[in-house]
């Protein structure tokens, strides 16, 4: 058994096709999905596929890097993650890839995820690009370790995954870790303890190989889990077990 712990089912590439997408899930035993938000006008997709479907999930978030969006405040995003299908607040955090003159907006939207996530009591999804010493500084001003949540996509230092396990936080890895020169990524795979272990696959970007450069899918997490395996020296099994274990020892109000 497989959970994909952060994908993006109602973007075109995969909401198009939405039926064989949840049976490529099914035929490589990908059992469960987290499909997170990026901004609250596509909210009601993200909310539509977790409704259909009993093994999907969704989080309610905007993306630090999406301008000229809806702008929750604490309480809007409270009322949003009452739904028995939120299981998480996010996609939240900093990103100074795209914004290289790292913008205050962002360090305050952040600010408001936290604060929200602390409040209703459901973890963090983190994404940093470029700004992990401000991401990490926020965390601990603002106590995310009370809500606790995972640091997605990771591919940083393994002293920035050692500051976020310092706060609770699990460390996800997306098919970036399959990639031919992740050598460093893997190392900090090998790093990661094993209860606090997730896998992903971003989709539909970052295909991991053998599928690298096409649409991404939840079914392909399987190959993130193998490299995951590789890196570790560990059994494919184990990792499954453990990763999705994880899973639902982090999103308590994700059902089996």
């Amino acid at each position: 058994m497989f959970v994909d712990s952060h994908c993006h089912l109602d973007f075109p590439d995969l909401i198009e096709n939405e039926s064989a997408v949840l049976e490529r899930m099914r035929d490589n035993g990908v059992t469960h999905a987290l499909c997170v938000s990026v901004k609250l006008e596509t909210l009601p997709g993200v909310m539509g596929l977790a409704e259909r479907h009993a093994h999907l999930f969704a989080s309610v978030g905007v993306h630090p890097d999406n301008l000229e969006v809806e702008e929750p405040d604490e309480n809007r995003l409270l009322e949003l993650a009452r739904h028995p299908k939120v299981v998480a607040i996010g996609e939240t955090g900093l990103d100074y890839y795209w914004h290289k003159d790292q913008p205050e907006w962002q360090r305050e939207r952040f600010r408001t995820h936290i604060r929200a996530a602390r409040r209703c009591g459901k973890p963090l999804i983190i994404h940093t690009r470029d700004s992990a010493a401000d991401t990490l500084r926020l965390m601990k001003e603002e106590g995310a370790d009370q809500p606790g949540g995972v640091m997605h996509c990771f591919t940083e230092s393994r002293e920035v995954a050692e500051q976020a396990l310092d706060l609770g936080f699990y460390i996800s890895f997306s098919g970036i870790v399959s990639f031919k020169n992740a050598d460093s990524l893997r190392a900090v795979a090998r790093y990661v303890p094993s209860d606090r272990l997730l896998i992903e696959t971003d989709a539909p970007y970052l295909a991991p190989v053998p599928y690298r450069g096409k649409t991404n899918q939840p079914a392909y997490v399987r190959h993130v889990a193998e490299a995951v395996a590789t890196a570790r020296a560990e059994r494919l099994d184990l990792v499954a077990e453990t990763t999705s274990n994880n899973f639902f020892r982090l999103f308590k109000d994700a059902q089996r």
